[in-house]
C-alpha cells in the first residue's frame, strides 16, 4: 500500500491552487489590455507571431513540475521486501511480575533482579522469533510490543522496577489478557507467553484468561520466581522488611500450584527458577519444539520501502528543461 514518509509537505499542494487562479486572471488581464489598444484587426496583426497556446503550455509544465517536487518531498513510497530476511519462529510475549513481593531475597540478589537476568539470557537464544514485554503488578501494562529486534527488550529492562505500577498485587489474569492482546495474530498457533512471577496472590480473572488462551492456541510457559519457603519483602524506602498491620514481618512465598495449573491447561510447562542456569535451557528447548511460522524481518526490525521521489524529481527536471526550449512565438513568424 502506498504511503507518504513526510505527509506534512502535502499541504504545499494547497499553496499551488492560487497559482491557477492567478494565471487565468493574468490571461483575462492580457485580453483586456489587448482589447484596449484600439482596432482589433491592427492588434491581431501586431500579435500574429504570439502563440497563446504555448504560453499556457509553459505554465502547465511549470505547475506540474512544482506539484511533482512537492510529492517528492512528501516521500511517496511502497512496501518492499528488499533487505528483508525470512526465518522460522513464533511470537512470544514475556510477562514480568513487578509487584513488591519480587523484592524478596530468597533468590539473590532479589527475585526481580534474577528474573531480569533470565530475560537477558533468554533474548540471546530467541533470535529467530518476535518478542514483546508486559509488566504487571495489580494491573498489567504493555511495555514493548512485538518486535523482530529481540535485543530491544534489554533496552527496557534497566527501567523496570517495582514502582512503575502504583496498584499493588499480582494480577496474573490481567497479565495474561494483556499478553494475549499483544499477540494479535488470528493464527491459533505459533504463539507463546512466558510468565515470570512468584504467583503469590490468587487472581479471580486467571481462570477466565486460561480458557481464552487455550481457545486461541496460545501456550503459556510459567517460571516460578522464588521459593516455597519464602522470604521477607525488603522495602527500599524504609530499609527494613515489610510488616503487616499487626507488626509481623510479611513472608512472601512462591505459589507453585497456580503456576503449574496455568502451564498445564495451556499446553505449556512450569519451570522453577533457582540459582542455576537450567531454566534458560529448558525454556529454549520447549520453544524450539513448537511449530514455527515464517517471520519477515528487516534491518533493526524496521520496515523497508521502495522510494518514488527520484522518479518525481527526474520528471520535474525534464519538464523544466522542456519549458526552456518552448517559446511563445509561432513557428516561421518574425
Amino acid at each position: 500500500m502506498l504511503s507518504f514518509a513526510h505527509p506534512v509537505y502535502l499541504w504545499c499542494l494547497i499553496v499551488l491552487i492560487p497559482l491557477i487562479f492567478l494565471f487565468y486572471a493574468l490571461l483575462k488581464w492580457k485580453k483586456t489590455v489587448a482589447g484596449s489598444l484600439g482596432d482589433k484587426k491592427l492588434v491581431a496583426r501586431l500579435l500574429k507571431s504570439y502563440d497563446a497556446r504555448k504560453f499556457k503550455l509553459k505554465f502547465y509544465l511549470i505547475f506540474l513540475a512544482l506539484a511533482l517536487t512537492v510529492l517528492a518531498a512528501a516521500g511517496l513510497r511502497a512496501p518492499s521486501e528488499k533487505g528483508q530476511e525470512k526465518s522460522a519462529g513464533i511470537d512470544i510475549v514475556i510477562a514480568l511480575d513487578v509487584s513488591k513481593s519480587m523484592l524478596s531475597q530468597d533468590i539473590k540478589p532479589t527475585r526481580l533482579d534474577r528474573a531480569k537476568q533470565l530475560i537477558r539470557s533468554l533474548t540471546a537464544n530467541l533470535n529467530n522469533n518476535r518478542v514483546g514485554l508486559v509488566v504487571f503488578a495489580g494491573q498489567a501494562i504493555l511495555q514493548m510490543p512485538l518486535t523482530n529486534d529481540v535485543g530491544a527488550v534489554n533496552m527496557f529492562l534497566p527501567n523496570v522496577n517495582t514502582d512503575m505500577i502504583p496498584i499493588q498485587g499480582t494480577a496474573v489474569g490481567a497479565a495474561l489478557m494483556s499478553s494475549e492482546a499483544a499477540l494479535h495474530s488470528p493464527d491459533k498457533k505459533h504463539k507463546a507467553i512466558i510468565l515470570m512471577t512468584d504467583g503469590e496472590t490468587h487472581d479471580k480473572q486467571t481462570a477466565q484468561a486460561i480458557s481464552q488462551l487455550y481457545a486461541n492456541g496460545i501456550t503459556v510457559f510459567t517460571i516460578g520466581i522464588g521459593t516455597p519457603k519464602g522470604a521477607p519483602i525488603f522495602d527500599p524506602a524504609t530499609g527494613q522488611d515489610k510488616k503487616d498491620k499487626d507488626g509481623n514481618i510479611v513472608i512472601s512465598k512462591l505459589n507453585e500450584q497456580e503456576l503449574k495449573e496455568i502451564a498445564s491447561k495451556t499446553g505449556g510447562s512450569y519451570i522453577l527458577l533457582n540459582n542455576n542456569q537450567d531454566a534458560i535451557q529448558q525454556i529454549t528447548d520447549r520453544i524450539n519444539k513448537m511449530e514455527k511460522k515464517i517471520i519477515v524481518s528487516g534491518k533493526v526490525g524496521s520496515r523497508n520501502f521502495y522510494q518514488y521521489f527520484p522518479i518525481f524529481i527526474g520528471v520535474a527536471l525534464l519538464l523544466l528543461i522542456i519549458d526552456l526550449f518552448i517559446t511563445e512565438r509561432k513557428p516561421g513568424r518574425i
